[in-house]
């Protein structure tokens, strides 16, 4: 073996604290929720699912990261996780300056779609705005949950 091939792969180890980390914040409000509920399972038992699962593959990645396990990257390409973040901004906006949920989703499925190499944009648009439509007559109207409402949802 060579030395460089001894050496552990500190990428795997970043992410091993971030998930850690994320496994923590989750075990940590978890703990803040004031909860009546003295039978059943209750609502902290899926954050503690979820952290253990997060312990879980902090623990994997580090011990990848110490034994060079982990597969040969690929390059990163920048353009995809442009337009990923692009959507989640227009999503921020669109719903801070009362657009509405249904725009938001619409935007978002299409710059996805276009992030993951489809090229059929208004296709795209046309198939956000209908799951978007969707979503929030499932949320809205059959969950009574309460979603940002613009133009668009005020015709529902």
């Amino acid at each position: 073996m060579q030395s460089q091939d001894r050496r552990v792969d500190p990428a795997g180890i970043v992410v091993a604290v971030l998930l850690a980390a994320l496994a923590g914040v989750i075990i940590w409000d978890m703990t803040t929720l004031q909860i009546t509920q003295t039978y059943g399972v209750g609502p902290k038992a899926m954050p503690i699912v979820v952290a253990v699962g997060l312990s879980l593959l902090a623990i994997g990645n580090l011990v990848l990261a110490f034994r060079r396990d982990f597969p040969q990257r690929e390059q990163a390409a920048h353009l995809p996780i442009i337009l990923i973040l692009g959507g989640l901004v227009a999503v921020i906006v669109l719903i801070a300056i009362g657009g509405g949920f249904i725009p938001a989703v619409t935007i978002l499925f299409a710059a996805t779609a276009t992030a993951f190499g489809r090229r059929a944009i208004l296709t795209d648009l046309a198939i956000g705005f209908v799951l978007g439509t969707a979503a929030y007559l499932m949320f809205a109207k059959l969950l009574s949950l309460s979603l940002p409402m613009g133009p668009i949802e005020r015709l529902f």
